[in-house]
């Protein structure tokens, strides 16, 4: 059965909004999630059709003649046709928006329709009913709770040691698995160790990454179980890795200087207008 037709006021019913604002902060949700699949002329019908439903928050009983008149004096020029506007109409209901019902005149002709926005589906609580909606509107709330009851939440899930890549030492994973078992946090660690080796070029070495970084590591844990001084976990065990393998490249280039392998080359500075030379390999 259709409705009666009559002023806007008569129809403050159907509005599913407590205010104007949260109309505006519901049609903002909708439009992020279909803005796309409108064109452009029917996304001005949609923009006017909401601003026409601003009297009584999502409603509105106005005629397609007047709404186009609207929106065509604005712009001086006919940018927006019936059918185009029609063409919104079937989307916007299509999607849920809004709901499209039809009103007739005492005599029983057929009046312009009223037009229904609808809440965007979310996880609120549902909103207290005044009255019963028609049956149509019924049906649409139990649309929305069956969405909302169907809407599967994602969880994290963890993933512990025996899920590490296989791109990780095992001898690596045994050690840090005992204070850290998610395998994220042990692929992390040992992407630090992996960063550090490289600036020193020695990420080949495998051997010599596991044990400065089993080091590093351990001197990580005792820092943690004796102060509460370390903010950033990994951080700090970055920190330690840079530390150890600026001491291993430097023994390591001792170390060949003195077996001849390299040779020393002195760093040359100008200090007060004199040249000064500095061998770091022999200070």
């Amino acid at each position: 059965m259709n409705l009666k037709s009559g002023t806007i006021e008569g129809f403050d019913t159907f509005s599913q909004f407590e205010s104007l604002k949260e109309f505006n902060r519901h049609m903002e949700m909708w439009l992020l999630d279909h803005k796309k699949d409108f064109s452009k002329g029917e996304l001005i019908g949609l923009k006017k059709l909401v601003r026409f439903s601003a009297k009584i928050p999502g409603v509105c009983n106005a005629k397609i003649g007047t709404i186009l008149k609207a929106i065509n004096q604005e712009c001086k020029e006919n940018i927006l046709s019936r059918s185009t506007f029609k063409r919104m109409i079937l989307k916007g209901k299509n999607m849920g928006i809004f709901t499209v019902y039809e009103t007739e005149r005492k005599n029983g002709s057929q009046s312009s329709n009223l037009y229904v926005f609808n809440r965007y589906p979310s996880n609120e609580p549902p909103k207290q009913e005044t009255m019963n909606r028609p049956k149509e509107t019924s049906n649409l709330l139990k649309t929305e709770k069956e969405q909302k009851i169907n809407k599967r939440k994602e969880v994290p899930i963890h993933l512990d040691h025996t899920y590490v890549s296989n791109r990780v030492p095992q001898a690596f994973v045994e050690i840090v698995k005992c204070f850290f078992p998610e395998a994220k946090v042990i692929e992390e660690y040992w992407r630090m160790a992996q960063i550090t080796a490289y600036g020193y070029e020695l990420h080949h070495e495998t051997d010599l990454m596991v044990n400065l970084a089993i080091q590093s590591f351990k001197q990580l844990i005792r820092k943690l179980k004796l102060t509460k001084a370390v903010k950033n976990p990994i951080a700090y065990y970055s920190g330690i890795l840079k530390e150890k393998y600026f001491q291993y490249y430097e023994e390591r280039l001792n170390e060949q200087h003195k077996r001849g392998l390299i040779q020393a080359k002195a760093i040359c500075f100008e200090f007060n207008g004199d040249i000064l030379e500095y061998d770091w390999l022999n200070q």
